[in-house]
């Protein structure tokens, strides 16, 4: 009983490997097709189930936001405490502080959401104390001055 049942098993193994190896790099296709399909497209690459087990991440990984728009934003909102960063999603979340000759204290939360320097890629959000709503102008004073200063870094580093 157990042998039969490790026959089928080993059979059913066999099979299954046999059947797996039909795949063959063309696909079913002829190799010159092939070859002309990776010639017009020379991005396109086949995944094997090997891929899974390989190490493809690259050490070199670029973080998708505007680095002059991110250090503005830190130096402009300096007096504010950082609560969370990650500059992988571009989000910045402070604590509430009182900024230099202000009596009201601030929350901020900074989304920059493309590495261009512009104005859409700067998404500010503050609030008061107690989550009162802050005047559209005062949020705008403060998006005009994170740009200002992201331009002033960028000048400063010489790649105009």
């Amino acid at each position: 009983m157990k042998t039969a049942r490790a026959t089928r098993l080993i059979i059913a193994t066999t099979l299954c490997a046999a059947l797996a190896a039909c795949g063959g790099r063309g696909g079913g296709r002829d190799t010159a097709a092939g070859d002309i399909d990776r010639e017009l497209r020379p991005d396109a690459r086949q995944t094997t189930i090997w891929d899974l087990f390989r190490n493809n991440e690259n050490p070199n990984v670029n973080v998708a936001v505007n680095k002059y728009l991110w250090n503005a934003s830190l130096e402009v909102l300096n007096f504010l405490p950082v609560q969370t960063i990650d500059p992988f999603t571009g989000v910045i979340v402070t604590g509430y502080g009182t900024p230099p000759g202000g009596g009201r204290s601030y929350r901020a939360t900074i989304k920059i959401s493309d590495p261009a320097l512009d104005a859409r890629s700067l998404k500010l959000s503050l609030q008061g104390a107690g989550g009162s709503a802050i005047a559209p102008g005062t949020v705008r004073a403060v998006e005009d001055a994170i740009l200002t200063r992201a331009r002033q870094l960028r000048i400063q580093d010489g790649r105009l």
